[in-house]
């Protein structure tokens, strides 16, 4: 029964999550969902402002304190580990699904594509960025990323084991396509509000702050490897070197014995 309900967990909640998801796209591209982030202004602009940062620093807390390993080791004392993934990506959901029932537009229009063929490319290039996304997590295993491939297991009765370091496709060009995806669905917009801006800056400043952590994380989990795979592939834009300072500073950490290789 207890396997049958961890299971049962695990896929209500990744159901809520690509539900959260899907109304997600529709949010930031203004398409076929009721209230999108450039709906018309309801409120005064001091006040949406102020609950649009509180909105979008909840989410932040919550998925960045969640993801760091030491906030893991406390929380699985009272969270069973099989569905501790899980509940990461149902709380996430749910920060999400408060950010878009009370995002409160704010108006005023930053630019307009004027041209019809110019809007279309925009609206087409923010869904590409949601699609770099999607394709990004099936790259890296989407079912483990979501807690699926942990609830199975535990049903399953097998041991669950951690991914093997691959960089698989996009993951050849940058690090992070996961982010990259997301910044051009957010930037790339015909029509850009000021709710739509305050979103776009908040969210990247967020990302890019994000990026730090998770990469001290990875190299503190793979070691050598990692720092290899930085200097083949830049952390967003393709084609591009990374830090070679901070490449030395990570390699003397291993020399201390701060990294494992």
């Amino acid at each position: 029964m207890k396997k049958a309900a961890f299971l049962l967990y695990g896929l209500i909640s990744y159901v809520i999550f690509f539900a959260t998801f899907c109304y997600a796209i529709g949010f930031v591209s203004a398409l076929l969902v009721p209230k999108h982030i450039d709906s018309l202004p309801q409120e005064p602009l001091g006040y949406a402002f102020l609950v649009n940062a509180l909105l979008l620093s909840i989410f932040a807390v919550q998925h960045s304190v969640m993801a760091r390993p030491a906030f893991k080791r406390w929380w699985t004392k009272f969270v069973p580990q099989p569905i501790e993934r899980s509940t990461y990506v149902l709380l996430a959901s749910l920060c999400l699904i408060l950010l878009f029932w009370y995002w409160q537009p704010m108006g005023g229009v930053i630019w307009e594509a004027k041209s019809a063929s110019l809007s279309l490319l925009l609206q087409i290039l923010c869904l590409l960025g949601f699609g770099v996304v999607l394709i990004s997590t099936f790259l890296i295993n989407h079912f483990d990323l979501f807690g699926l491939r942990q609830v199975w297991f535990y049903a399953s009765g097998i041991e669950y084991q951690d991914l093997p370091f691959r960089t698989p496709f996009f993951y050849k060009y940058v690090r992070h396509p996961l982010y990259l995806g997301f910044m051009i669905a957010f930037w790339a917009t015909p029509l850009m509000t000021a709710a739509h801006l305050f979103f776009a800056v908040m969210t990247t400043v967020y990302m890019l702050t994000a990026i730090r952590f998770e990469e001290n994380d990875l190299v503190k989990h793979f070691g050598v490897k990692y720092l290899e795979y930085k200097k083949s592939a830049p952390m967003l834009i393709p084609f591009t070197k990374a830090s070679q300072a901070k490449e030395k500073n990570e390699a003397s950490m291993i020399t201390d014995g701060e990294i494992t290789p």
